[in-house]
């Protein structure tokens, strides 16, 4: 290692204003084997299709219906 660094050429991360944030959710036994499963077809971890699929909720602006029988 060297004892100085020169970063005055250093460049701000670009990606820094999305960075992810942890919180807990609790999700129904079936909704997370559905997402792993999908997964599995996918090669795409289930927590980021999780993600993916809130993220195009939110942009689209889909609204929830629900039906009480």
């Amino acid at each position: 290692m060297k004892k100085r660094y020169d970063f005055s050429k250093s460049v701000r991360n670009p990606y820094l204003s999305k960075v992810r944030k942890q919180l807990t959710i609790r999700l129904d036994r079936d909704t997370i084997a559905y997402f792993k499963a999908l997964a599995e077809k996918s090669g795409i971890p289930y927590q980021n299709l999780i993600n993916l699929y809130l993220r195009d909720c939110a942009e689209s602006a889909k609204t929830l219906t629900m039906k009480w029988n």
